[in-house]
């Protein structure tokens, strides 16, 4: 069975950094696209930033320039970089993956994995 881990969430202020990592767990043979998702108290949930497995990447408007997502290919991990951090930064933090090809009694291809949710706190 395929699961999303984080880790690497807490409290830092406002200009400090953070890094995020998201290992995905399994007998897992490919990944197509890997992401992070931030979900603030009354709002929505909304794509931080996305990577496909042949590299290319997506951020959202309002992390462009300060967010930076990367892979590990070989250990299925995600990270997220974030810098220049603002109090509206502040949500729980959700990895996500699509595409998945794993095993697990019998060959599954199954898209919207999602992980627990680390807490990320930026105080002003």
């Amino acid at each position: 069975q395929v699961r999303l881990v984080e880790s690497g969430g807490g409290l830092v202020q406002a200009g400090g950094s953070l890094r995020l990592s998201c290992a995905a767990s399994g007998t897992i043979f490919s990944i197509n696209a890997m992401g992070w998702f931030r979900q603030a108290p009354g709002k929505q949930r909304e794509l931080v930033a996305a990577i496909t497995s042949g590299g290319s990447t997506n951020y959202a408007d309002s992390v462009k320039g300060r967010f930076t997502i990367s892979r590990d290919y070989a250990k299925n991990t995600v990270f997220l970089q974030m810098n220049s951090l603002k109090p509206e930064d502040t949500a729980l933090y959700y990895c996500h993956a699509d595409g998945v090809r794993s095993y697990s009694g019998d060959y599954v291809y199954k898209n919207d994995y999602w992980g627990q949710g680390t807490q990320v706190t930026v105080s002003s």
